[in-house]
């Protein structure tokens, strides 16, 4: 990403309706999985660490980014392992495999995707996790995708077949982000077709306005109790390496 996309993570991921809302969503999907008392937790691509106190809460955690700065300030705020390396060839040696792996809008960043996913598939442990989070609907393609240095925006179908290629079993397959979906999509599209650069979606509105559409939001993880949500601006994907499988590429 550019440097300022970064300063602006770290600026906002803690109280942004946005980060707050995702975090409350994956960590009720996270509550319902069946990981150990003492789960070995990996959340790769972890930015500036604004999901490491929530993972820390299912157990020991270490993390991978590749960008210094973010990994100084993740490690400084965390107290955590903080490691560098890149997908798909350049992760370091981290040991045994984790019960839960992490890659939440990490994916798309990566040109060979196949091989992203293939090599999270092996961090993973038989009988582990791996659970990840893409922005969704090609056609929302804007100078967003653009600032974040975003490859691709993935429709549910095509992000599938990523984890099946690797050998996982997919748990769950779903958008989310979509009771906010269609003010979002029209902001979007609308930039995009009045051919509007520069500025950034990542601001925080005042506090009224960021508090209702963090409520919003968040709502989704009591829906998502039940539901499959049929559209949204994202994608959430969590895939089971099952026992005596190996991940392929």
């Amino acid at each position: 990403m550019e440097r300022d996309t970064y300063a602006r993570m770290r600026a906002l991921e803690q109280t942004h309706w946005w980060f707050a809302a995702r975090r409350q969503i994956l960590a009720a999907e996270l509550a319902r999985l069946s990981l150990p008392a003492a789960a070995r937790i990996l959340e790769v691509g972890c930015g500036p660490g604004g999901n490491l106190a929530m993972l820390s809460g299912f157990g020991a955690v270490q993390a991978l980014e590749p960008d210094p700065e973010s990994r100084a300030h993740a490690a400084e705020r965390s107290g955590l392992s903080i490691h560098g390396g890149l997908l798909p060839d350049g992760l370091p040696d981290l040991g045994a495999p984790f019960d839960l792996v992490a890659a939440f809008d990490v994916v798309e960043h990566v040109e060979d995707d196949e091989g992203a996913v293939a090599a999270l598939a092996g961090l993973v442990k038989p009988g582990g996790f791996l659970v990840t989070t893409v922005p969704a609907c090609p056609w929302m393609w804007s100078e967003h995708d653009v600032q974040h240095h975003h490859k691709r925006r993935y429709d549910l179908p095509a992000y599938r077949r990523l984890f099946e290629a690797a050998g996982l079993k997919i748990r769950r397959a779903t958008h989310f982000n979509t009771v906010l979906f269609p003010p979002i999509a029209a902001a979007r599209l609308a930039k995009t077709l009045t051919g509007q650069r520069g500025g950034s979606d990542d601001t925080e509105p005042p506090e009224v306005l960021n508090g209702l559409l963090r409520r919003l939001f968040a709502f989704e993880a009591r829906l998502l109790r039940h539901v499959d949500l049929p559209f949204g601006v994202s994608i959430l994907l969590i895939a089971e390496r099952t026992e005596g499988s190996t991940p392929t590429r």
